[in-house]
């Protein structure tokens, strides 16, 4: 039910606000989504950044090649500015909507935008504005926009797209109204050319090339939009890996890690309904109303997440599977979802593992000045119904039968019995047909306390105790 009304957050939180995540909002709906987006974002960023001071380290060689004056020193000395734009950048780098990296995003347009269109301050030659245009520096514009596509959402490239279209026809606006221009450079072009007007125009260096700068922007959009689709794409592969990895967190929540990454492999579904036999474990905590009341209620929680913790740790190391928490204590199944050769014989090391870990764990308590905690357990081997049950809009894994009612009594007689453990005498059996070396150290200790009456049974079952 959590998972579901985490799900309804995520369509509530983002629908009305597709254009601006908030970290927040991708934490509360889903955490797996939020950790891949955040790795995709860092990876990207890094890699980005790194691919832009290559980039730049390539350019500032490349320009002494292009123009060896000391006006190129202006052009390297903006290169430095790039790259502290994008140290910038990734040191404020993080998933969902960022006004600081937008900011910069835009800085970075900016600045590449003035250092097409406005002449060197420093170069000793006087030409009009609309001649910068002849060194088609919009090419390094896509130096820029492919350095986005690794780093950013398709959202931010479709704005990136959109404010470099902006900026450049800004700029061009400005070249046509108030750039400087030198007329008796275009006469002398019209007497040359007599006769070429088409030629005229494209070399006339007062002559902006209004079609060729649009043309260009045309161009740089339907690229933007294509990676764009592309980063869209990878959302949605990063958003079904993430959802992968919450089933199996879920899966982790109940099967030891072995054993999810079994089933995840397969290829039948987990829940179709069968019938298997399986060894049934019950724990509870003696006496926790007692306990709790004379605690907070922040310590009861701490009490059981410690105890949990504990005995889910046992139940995993020994191959067994939680079946569910609860209250004050558990249930755990070993044998499912597939049986094993030592299921039996895991079940009861299981047990004995508890009992140790609480022996230690008072002890622990004990110094720490806190009362002692005892528990009781009750194991059964027998055969189960399993597979998912509820309804159409949740279902549940489940274990189902004598087998388990057997067990859960089991646990409740160890009161009358005066005992920690009480396992039925068909799980002793079942100990001494499977494989196991330790058959003999396992059943140690036990006490064959015969023929007990439990509730739901006509007939009584033989128990050992411990």
């Amino acid at each position: 039910m959590a998972e579901s009304s985490k799900t309804s957050r995520w369509r509530s939180n983002f629908r009305p606000r597709r254009s601006g995540l908030r970290e927040e909002d991708l934490i509360n709906a889903n955490e797996y989504l939020y950790e891949a987006l955040s790795a995709n974002k860092r990876d990207g960023l890094r890699l980005a950044v790194r691919a832009r001071w290559v980039a730049l380290a390539i350019i500032a060689m490349l320009i002494p090649y292009l123009n060896f004056t000391w006006e190129a020193l202006y052009y390297e000395a903006l290169l430095v500015g790039f790259a502290l734009i994008g140290w910038a950048q990734l040191r404020v780098g993080r998933v969902a909507q960022s006004r600081q990296e937008l900011l910069l995003i835009f800085c970075d347009l900016a600045l590449m935008t003035f250092v097409i269109v406005v002449p060197n301050p420093f170069h000793h030659e006087i030409w009009p504005t609309a001649f910068q245009y002849e060194f088609a520096g919009f090419s390094y514009f896509y130096v820029l926009l492919a350095s986005a596509t690794m780093a950013y959402s398709w959202r931010t490239v479709v704005a990136f797209g959109t404010w470099t279209t902006g900026l450049w026809l800004g700029a061009l606006t400005l070249v046509v109204l108030f750039g400087t221009e030198i007329p008796e450079l275009s006469q002398k072009m019209a007497v040359a050319l007599t006769g070429y007007d088409r030629m005229l125009a494209f070399l006339d260096p007062n002559n902006p090339q209004i079609p060729i700068r649009v043309q260009e922007i045309v161009v740089f959009l339907i690229v933007a939009g294509i990676l764009a689709l592309n980063g869209n794409r990878t959302n949605r592969l990063i958003i079904r890996q993430a959802e992968v990895a919450r089933e199996r967190a879920n899966l982790a929540r109940h099967f030891p890690p072995n054993i999810v990454d079994q089933m995840a492999k397969r290829h039948q579904p987990l829940g179709d309904v069968r019938s298997q036999v399986v060894a049934v474990m019950f724990v509870d905590i003696v006496g926790f109303t007692r306990i709790a009341e004379r605690q907070s209620a922040a310590d009861v929680v701490a009490l059981l997440r410690e105890f949990h913790g504990r005995m889910e740790n046992a139940v995993f190391n020994q191959h067994g599977t939680l079946d569910k928490f609860l209250g004050d204590g558990l249930m755990a199944t070993f044998g499912t979802p597939d049986p094993g050769a030592h299921d039996a014989s895991n079940a009861l090391r299981c047990a004995r593992t508890m009992l140790a870990d609480i022996d230690q764990w008072n002890s622990e308590r004990m110094a720490a000045g806190a009362e002692e905690i005892a528990i009781s357990i009750g194991l059964h081997y027998g055969m189960v119904v399993l597979g998912d049950i509820g309804s159409a809009r949740r279902l549940e894994y489940a274990v189902l039968g004598d087998t388990v009612n057997v067990a859960s009594r089991l646990e409740q007689l160890t009161r009358s019995l005066g005992v920690r453990m009480a396992m039925s005498d068909d799980l002793a059996k079942a100990i001494h047909d499977e494989p196991a070396d330790d058959v003999d150290t396992l059943l140690s200790g036990l006490g064959n306390v015969g023929a007990q009456t439990v509730r739901g049974r006509d007939e009584p079952i033989v128990v050992w105790t411990l």
